[in-house]
C-alpha cells in the first residue's frame, strides 16, 4: 500500500498508524527529505507500532532503526572519481557508459531485532534449511560498534 504524505509530523504519524493496523505489515522508506527531516520521529512511530522498517541509509540504524539496504557508498565514491579523472584527461563526458551501482549493503540493528522478536525468526530460519543469507553489517547499540558478518 502506498501512502504519498506531506512534509507534516501529523502526516507522517496518521499514515505510520494505519500501517500499525495492517496484518504483517512494515514499512520501506524511501531515501528522500521528508524521511531524512523526520528520522526521529518515523523512527520512534515504527518502535511503538512494533512496525519493521526498511530505511534507505545506515544512519537510521544507528539511531535505533531497524534495518537498511543501500547501494555501497564507498563504491560509488570511488567509481564517481574514476569518471572524473578520464573527464580531465580528456574524454567527453558523452562518451561515458552511464552506470548504476553493482555493491549493495544491508544493515541491522540487533537490538532493535530483538525488541521486535526477529531474532528468534532468523533462529528457526536458520534450523531449517541453513540457506537464510546473513547481513553484510550489523550494529550493536550497546558496544557502539558496526559488526561487518559478510560481504557479497
Amino acid at each position: 500500500m502506498f501512502s504519498p504524505i506531506e512534509n507534516a509530523a501529523a502526516d507522517i504519524e496518521r499514515a505510520i498508524e494505519s500501517f500499525a493496523h495492517i496484518p504483517d505489515g512494515g514499512l520501506i522508506l524511501p531515501p528522500d527529505t521528508t524521511t531524512i527531516v523526520h528520522r526521529d520521529l518515523i523512527i520512534a512511530l515504527a518502535a511503538r507500532h512494533k512496525l519493521p522498517a526498511v530505511y534507505p541509509d545506515r544512519h537510521f540504524v544507528a539511531a535505533g532503526g531497524l534495518m537498511c539496504y543501500s547501494t555501497d557508498r564507498a563504491d560509488q565514491y570511488r567509481t564517481a572519481a574514476s569518471y572524473v579523472d578520464r573527464i580531465l584527461r580528456g574524454t567527453m563526458p558523452a562518451d561515458l557508459p552511464v552506470q548504476v551501482p553493482t555493491k549493495y549493503e544491508t544493515v541491522v540493528n540487533l537490538k532493535t531485532a530483538n525488541s521486535l522478536g526477529l531474532d528468534e525468526q532468523r533462529d528457526r530460519d536458520q534450523e531449517g534449511d541453513g540457506e537464510t543469507s546473513k547481513p553484510a553489517a550489523c550494529y550493536t547499540p550497546s558496544e557502539r560498534r558496526w559488526h561487518r558478518l559478510a560481504r557479497w
